[in-house]
């Protein structure tokens, strides 16, 4: 394993945020295992500034999202943080605000992003996930969006986010009810594309993530701008774009180098171009 960090870490009571890279692929850990990975102001930030820092490193090809120690991906936002400053409702919307630019810097990743979740993911943790490509689960995991027993709402972008994953009527329940969902019914309603053993997870995370890596990253771009579009998203620049991003794979270097290997009975070396 080699660490490759490219956001400083907020240690300390405050928690971590840690990139390091394997191979192509990156992983982005919540560390604060002693609050199950509550996101702290620091926290979100220096995740904001890592997730960019993926999106612009041309040798990084998938992101993996984790949480710290082994009883949470991330259980939300540190809502005693509030209570330490004077004015509660300014420092949550200051959260809103940033967390808001921290998954959206997620979501709008041109490259493929990944959950790992295990134990606790709850509200923000909810979001970040559902900011991500695919999702992958323990069989511990645990999931709850409680706004509604906080007297908050979820905001427009995330509320859309779970609608497309779930559908209207199961994002009414998660949202009205604010109750905990397991892994099977997380799976049963499409919070999550699957679940896995939790002594398993990682390393069938890490075997997604590896086969993602080794495909063409064009292809695998256009792809996930396409889907984006067909799914209402225009961040990526419309029909057009797409059009454009599909007709530069039919002309890259990599389709070239995958016809030859398909010829030779070889695995194909893509470089992105």
């Amino acid at each position: 394993m080699t660490s490759n960090p490219t956001a400083a870490p907020k240690s300390g009571s405050a928690g971590a945020v840690r990139l390091h890279a394997e191979g192509p692929v990156r992983w982005l850990a919540f560390d604060r295992p002693a609050k199950h990975n509550a996101l702290s102001l620091g926290m979100i930030e220096a995740a904001r500034a890592a997730v960019r820092d993926f999106c612009a490193d041309d040798e990084a090809r998938v992101l993996v999202l984790a949480g710290g120690g082994d009883r949470a991906f991330v259980s939300g936002a540190d809502i005693a943080e509030f209570e330490k400053e004077r004015d509660a409702a300014g420092t949550e919307r200051r959260f809103a605000a940033l967390g808001a630019e921290m998954f959206e810097a997620v979501a709008d990743c041109p490259k493929p992003t990944i959950a790992m979740i295990h134990g606790y993911c709850f509200g923000g943790g909810v979001a970040l996930a559902a900011a991500c490509d695919l999702r992958y689960a323990s069989d511990d995991a645990q999931f709850s969006i409680p706004a509604a027993r906080l007297g908050l709402a979820y905001s427009l972008t995330f509320a859309k986010w779970i609608a497309d994953l779930v559908g209207p009527a199961a994002a009414r329940e998660i949202l009205y009810t604010g109750r905990r969902y397991d892994s099977a019914e997380a799976e049963r309603i499409g919070l999550v594309n699957r679940v896995y053993p939790k002594a398993a997870l990682r390393t069938e995370v890490a075997d997604i993530a590896d086969t993602i890596a080794g495909n063409a990253p064009l292809s695998v771009r256009a792809t996930k701008a396409t889907i984006r579009y067909h799914s209402g998203d225009t961040a990526d620049g419309g029909r057009q774009a797409c059009e454009d991003a599909i007709a530069a794979c039919s002309e890259s270097r990599d389709f070239a180098e995958g016809r030859a290997a398909f010829a030779e009975k070889r695995r194909p070396v893509f470089e992105g171009r």
